[in-house]
């Protein structure tokens, strides 16, 4: 009961919904994009050096791209975890792997070719681990939001969740063939609605069973219509097929909206269930209320 009332239905609190990472400012940006610039310095002097010193600037150069795509996808692993309330670690640690191969990477790179002196090699592995660490921090080390117990039911979630994001993701990136923003945002409110059941499912995993179709079938059939009305207006800009596209946008945000809608209905009255059992127990043991 402790965690129906710090869970997800309050009748003082409405229920909010994370913004979704399409709308969220990804930390994916300037600073990872200069990571993939700046090891092209080790491709110019590379070609200006005796063979095993070119050798060196050019292991160096893929050591340090091979950083810069970890921890781009480091970050953006970040982002899908942190747009959850309910979400497992990342099975691989991309951004602290990244901080040691972007020391490891600028390691190679100050090796001089004619004394191999470790010296600057170490400070240099040191001082690059150290600054990208600090820079991008570490990836994400423990479950968020699994109750101890019901590990095997969050991973259910979790596992839906993630292919209904797919789904929704597939969309918006079909629609984008269409070459219509209008629609385009539309598919993006869609998905905000979705997203709210999502987390609505994730508060109380046992609404997964009535959810299921919802985050499989339905998001599935939406993927395909979604590609096939992309492709069919591309070629002929069918407005019929237009119109008809939209409407089922329409028919699926009221479908899930209602679902949802009932799924915390019957959580508030599951509640009030186990108030009114709590207070009637506590009146057969003789305890006054104040």
């Amino acid at each position: 009961m402790a965690d129906r009332f710090g869970g997800k239905y309050s009748p003082d609190r409405p229920a909010q919904t994370p913004q979704p990472p399409a709308q969220r400012r990804r930390r994916a940006g300037a600073r990872v994009n200069l990571l993939f610039l700046v090891p092209g310095i080790l491709v110019l002097t590379a070609f200006q050096q005796e063979p095993l010193g070119m050798a060196l600037d050019l292991v160096g150069f893929g050591t340090l791209m091979l950083a810069a795509w970890l921890t781009r996808e480091g970050l953006l692993a970040e982002d899908a975890f942190d747009a959850r309330r309910v979400a497992k670690r990342p099975a691989i640690p991309r951004k602290i792997f990244a901080s040691v191969l972007t020391g490891a990477g600028l390691a190679i790179a100050g090796l001089d070719p004619a004394t191999f002196s470790p010296l600057n090699p170490i400070l240099f592995a040191v001082l690059g681990t150290t600054l990208h660490f600090m820079s991008f921090g570490a990836d994400p080390l423990k479950d968020k939001g699994v109750p101890e117990g019901s590990a095997f039911q969050t991973d259910r979630v979790a596992r839906a969740v993630d292919e209904a994001e797919r789904h929704l993701a597939a969309m918006r990136d079909a629609i984008r063939g269409a070459g219509i923003p209008a629609l385009s945002r539309r598919v993006d409110q869609f998905s905000q609605t979705a997203r709210h059941m999502f987390r609505v499912v994730e508060d109380d995993p046992r609404d997964l069973t009535g959810a299921r179709k919802y985050l499989g079938v339905y998001l599935l059939g939406a993927r395909d219509a979604t590609s096939q009305f992309a492709d069919l207006y591309a070629r002929n800009r069918n407005e019929e097929a237009r119109a008809d596209y939209e409407a089922l946008l329409d028919d699926l945000e009221t479908t899930f909206t209602a679902r949802t809608n009932k799924m915390l209905l019957d959580d508030k009255s599951s509640l009030d269930v186990e108030i009114e059992v709590l207070r009637d127990r506590l009146a057969r043991e003789g305890v006054n209320r104040t």
